[in-house]
């Protein structure tokens, strides 16, 4: 049994994969495949599908299998599976990471600092006693709602398919969810009902000028209305991990828009986090083998 490695695992993973068969990270072997683990890079269309005629079981490390065309694959007899709860903790700690550097100003005063500025007149602000706006309540946003209550912070969400939480308050309409934010953090997949959701019509329920967090999908916020939303000041700060394409068009409007901060899709990039992923990876491999399904 082949195992290809497509995208970037943590080093050790080849060797313990080696347990089940031979493990590749040659794309070109794709054909010979009966496992392919990816990532965010490889994208598992229809056409990719059909160049491994040998393939049993695509393993996406991360959460979410956005970059999988999962009913072609299943019909073709092909299981899908991903590794959810592996990068809870890192990506929230990205996400609370970008809620923090915002009201501290750490860009401005870095930034001030490296051209000879002493900017003491630029004044901080304090996440105690503001009021979160979590868009889903999955795994992800439990560990960002947490930290979020150890900063004093009130924790309110909006998720269509669940009803409460021990960890915010449930909102029945995301217009709700956001009129008294002072943050909103994005945790959701990309569906035809996200896409494009945070956009100039759900904004203009905000009564505050929210600072907007997003390490889920790019394409759920319309990135026309984001820019337009920090220019006449609807939104005071725009912080994203996530984009279009990996990496963005250079024409991509949020490269290029004022009051942003932008880091290069690492919300799963920590040390930790990668074996994390090849401990499920693993898990799922194991288990499906001695169930006899690969």
């Amino acid at each position: 049994m082949l195992i290809l490695i497509s995208d970037a695992f943590d080093a050790s993973l080849t060797t313990r994969l080696a347990a089940f068969g031979e493990v590749t990270t040659d794309k070109n072997r794709l054909g010979e495949a009966a496992i392919v683990l990816v990532r965010s890079k490889t994208k598992c269309t229809k056409e990719y599908i059909d160049q491994a005629p040998a393939l049993k079981l695509i393993i996406r490390g991360g959460v979410g299998i956005d970059n999988i065309d999962k009913a072609y694959a299943e019909s073709k007899g092909i299981i899908v599976r991903n590794t959810p709860k592996s990068s809870a903790i890192a990506v929230a700690e990205l996400a609370f990471a970008l809620m923090l550097s915002t009201p501290n100003n750490l860009v401005t005063y870095h930034n001030g600092m490296k051209n000879g500025e002493w900017l003491k007149n630029v004044k901080r602000t304090e996440l105690n006693g503001k009021t979160l706006c979590l868009f889903g309540i999955g795994n992800i946003a439990s560990r960002v709602a947490e930290r979020a209550k150890a900063f004093g912070m009130t924790v309110v969400a909006f998720d269509k398919y669940v009803a409460s939480s021990p960890l915010a308050e449930m909102k029945t309409t995301a217009e709700l969810a956001v009129e008294n934010a002072d943050y909103i953090s994005l945790h959701l997949p990309l569906t035809d009902e996200t896409t494009g959701m945070v956009n100039k019509a759900l904004i203009s329920h905000c009564k505050k000028t929210p600072v907007v967090i997003n390490t889920g999908r790019a394409l759920c916020v319309d990135a026309e209305d984001m820019v337009s939303a920090l220019a006449d000041g609807s939104v005071a700060w725009y912080c994203t991990d996530v984009y279009p394409s990996d990496p963005p068009s250079p024409d991509y409007p949020i490269l290029k828009a004022e009051h942003v901060t932008l880091t290069p899709h690492v919300g799963a990039n920590s040390n930790e986090n990668l074996l994390r992923i090849g401990d499920e990876a693993f898990a799922i491999i194991e288990e499906l083998k001695n169930g006899g399904k690969i």
